[in-house]
């Protein structure tokens, strides 16, 4: 079976690094929702004199959120078309609570459930200012809303989402990032994405 796996999780969790670590022991197509679409967010917010930083305002949530969410879905089927194994890596809030995206995903790609195996993997931190120290360490600037407003940041997210595919409840597995990532860690992940 192919394997279409979900790294979700908010800010600083270390999403990407989880999911890189794992992609070095099973062969994908490695989808990373800000690569993929960044570049194009912050040409049209410059093109309308904002901040091409930001993801928090509602422009960006009207005008471009979707759009690089669906493009990254695009590739993601395309990927799983053709018989890749797909890695999504990016919060999917909206997604994971429509109940009929994944299907659609999976039925846009010609192929059925029995073709393709979907995991989700909830990356979460259990310390908050480890996660606020990760968030600084990397130094992005698409990040400074989230630390100049950490207060409200902090209390307005779900950092474990509700995920309302019709996925058996134990291809859902909540993955504590918290000290060291250690290869005993990884190696109970890849476990659990091979199963």
């Amino acid at each position: 079976m192919q394997r279409l796996v979900f790294f979700v999780g908010v800010a600083g969790t270390g999403k990407t690094t989880v999911a890189e670590k794992a992609a070095a022991r099973i062969p994908c197509a490695f989808l990373d929702r800000d690569t993929i679409g960044g570049r194009f967010v912050e040409h049209i917010l410059k093109m309308n004199n904002m901040d091409p930083n930001d993801r928090d305002s509602q422009f960006y949530k009207e005008n471009l959120r979707d759009l690089e969410y669906d493009s990254t879905k695009d590739i993601c089927i395309e990927n799983l078309r053709v018989g890749q194994n797909v890695f999504m890596i990016s919060p999917f809030t909206a997604e994971l609570k429509n109940k009929d995206w994944i299907d659609e995903v999976i039925a846009a790609s010609g192929k059925s459930k029995t073709d393709v195996d979907v995991k989700v993997v909830v990356v979460t931190l259990d310390d908050m200012n480890q996660q606020r120290q990760r968030i600084q360490e990397r130094g992005t600037v698409r990040d400074t809303w989230k630390l100049d407003n950490w207060d409200s940041y902090e209390t307005r997210v779900d950092f474990i989402p509700a995920i309302n595919w019709d996925i058996p409840q134990d291809h859902i597995q909540i993955f504590d990032n918290s000290g060291e990532l250690t290869e005993e860690k990884i190696a109970n992940l890849v476990r659990f994405l091979e199963a």
